[in-house]
């Protein structure tokens, strides 16, 4: 095949070639659909439901929290019977199982695709991967071929249950048509350095490729003098990986020897197992939805307490911060967040949904005040917006000391502090008598510059390195100083390497990052010329 150079959008920088493989084709279905009665035909399509359910509830028990909140929509979209009543209808009136689904999802992507509401058409990702799941169970194609190790995933778009069924340890990119540098899926890319390129427009098949996620270039089927000029870049970037995995364990520091803080990003108890507590400085952030399983009761404060003591023993005696829960927007729990929102970005989250659900938030409360008793705990609390919120969550959680206290249960009253996410947090942030304050830049991103971060059309926008945004993370970083409180970052842009300057640059001094991203962060802190 001759050589096709193509450039996109870059989505998560790094070097990779390897043999293509197609994703968003026509499968090869192994068994030809004949035209069951409608008892057999129900009866398929719900076996096919069950094992769709099946496939996504183990690919969640083998992935970190962060990737199991993204699958979690696809496993209560497919236990709502309302996404699969249609299909049994038509089922029910003569349409072979096949038809029946493929019409009726398809009917639902549309639906999602003319929404006004940007959350439900960035949505419409997730049911077309439900649809070909339960397809592919349907016809047996499921029993086809996977992504092998060390390919390059190339497609329109991908969906997030593929990205998290590929072993990415061996190598591997992603070059994708459509797609968005913002996306969840882009996220994924980024905190396990798999190289992405998204926006490259119409791709066609090709046997080979080499795709550089900084640049977004993408070569199909290399000739020999592309091959051979490919060769010292990748010998550089093995350079560099070998230099970032050894400084893991190493002070991050300036040039000059200013030392800047490394925090880790923690989704589950389960990321810290082989993890040694020496790669960070603490832990930044630790999302407590891994404790709220869809399907499973709340957790009570017992199997709470256990999780946060387990988290801050790992750290040894380092600095834990420990976010409340943080439901609503894209990660809906049920019993708790609120159904049929017409935006739930704009609705009922983060600590707004506490303080509605005071019953559960002092659950969680009382747990995080018995685990600090021994261990250095933060509190922070998400989507905070109006110094009123603080207060009321503050009042709550000095009630329950006071109630632990007078129980006789031994506990301690942990620091509480913010994300800043919101753009009235970070414009006001001298109103708000936080005991620290932690940038969440995805959602001050999103908000500020009003582009969803998987929506392809408006990707370009969603920039965190924007000057509004930084003008942001500047505003808040003058307020901690003038209150003499820190200030931390762990969105997304705190392990992007092109963004680390400009962070540093508007006074930030402490970045919480994936733990796959500590080595090459503290490799761009320390070639930084000027800052």
């Amino acid at each position: 095949m001759t050589e096709r150079r193509m450039t996109g959008r870059p989505a998560s920088p790094g070097l990779a070639s390897g043999p293509v493989y197609m994703i968003g084709k026509p499968k090869l279905r192994a068994r030809a659909e004949t035209t069951p009665t409608p008892e057999e035909g129900e009866a398929a399509l719900r076996g096919a439901i069950d094992a769709a359910l099946v496939d996504l509830v183990s690919l969640v028990e083998t992935i970190d929290q962060e990737g199991a909140d993204i699958i979690g929509f696809q496993i209560a979209m497919l236990e709502d019977e309302a996404l699969s009543e249609g299909a049994f209808d038509a089922i029910a009136a003569g349409v072979p199982p096949v038809h029946a689904w493929r019409s009726a999802l398809e009917a639902e992507i549309t639906d999602y695709e003319r929404s006004e509401d940007a959350y439900f058409r960035a949505r419409a990702t997730d049911i077309a991967d439900i649809r070909d799941r339960v397809l592919d169970h349907l016809t047996g194609a499921s029993e086809n071929g996977k992504a092998p190790p060390g390919a390059v995933l190339v497609g329109e778009d991908l969906p997030p249950s593929l990205f998290l069924s590929v072993d990415w340890s061996r190598g591997g990119a992603i070059a994708l048509g459509a797609g968005s540098p913002s996306s969840h899926v882009a996220m994924l890319a980024r905190s396990r350095r798999v190289p992405m390129v998204t926006g490259l427009g119409r791709v066609t098949e090709a046997s080979e490729a080499i795709v550089d996620g900084a640049t977004g270039e993408v070569t199909f089927d290399p000739d020999g003098t592309s091959l051979a000029a490919f060769a010292p870049a990748l010998a550089e970037r093995s350079e560099a990986d070998v230099r970032a995995e050894a400084m893991r364990t190493e002070p991050a520091q300036l040039p000059d020897g200013t030392r800047i803080e490394i925090m880790i990003n923690v989704a589950s108890p389960a990321e810290l197992k082989d993890l040694p507590p020496q790669i960070c400085d603490g832990i930044g952030l630790v999302r407590t939805e891994f404790l709220f399983e869809p399907g499973k009761p709340l957790p009570d404060e017992e199997a709470q307490y256990a999780a946060y003591v387990a988290i801050a023993a790992w750290a040894a005696g380092r600095p834990v911060t420990i976010r409340t829960l943080d439901a609503g927007g894209d990660k809906p729990i049920a019993g708790v967040t609120s159904d049929g929102e017409a935006n739930p970005f704009l609705g009922l989250r983060g600590l707004r949904l506490s303080l509605a659900r005071p019953e559960t938030f002092r659950v969680q409360l009382r747990a995080l005040a018995r685990a600090s008793l021994h261990h250095p705990i933060r509190v922070m609390l998400p989507m905070v917006t109006m110094p009123d919120e603080l207060a009321r969550a503050s009042a709550l959680l000095d009630e329950v000391v006071a109630s632990l206290i007078a129980e006789g249960t031994a506990c301690r009253r942990p620091p509480l502090g913010i994300m800043v996410e919101v753009p009235a947090a970070a414009l006001g942030a001298l109103r708000f008598p936080a005991d620290f304050y932690s940038i969440g830049s995805n959602d001050l991103t999103q908000y500020t510059m009003a582009a969803a971060r998987d929506i392809a059309d408006v990707a370009h926008l969603n920039d965190a390195g924007d000057p509004a945004v930084l003008e942001l993370m500047s505003r808040t970083v003058a307020a901690g100083r003038a209150r003499k409180v820190s200030v931390s970052i762990c969105g997304d842009a705190a392990g992007d390497v092109r963004l680390v300057p400009k962070l540093l640059g508007v006074g930030l001094a402490c970045l919480s990052v994936a733990p796959a991203l500590v080595g090459a962060v503290k490799l761009a802190i320390a070639d930084i010329k000027d800052v």
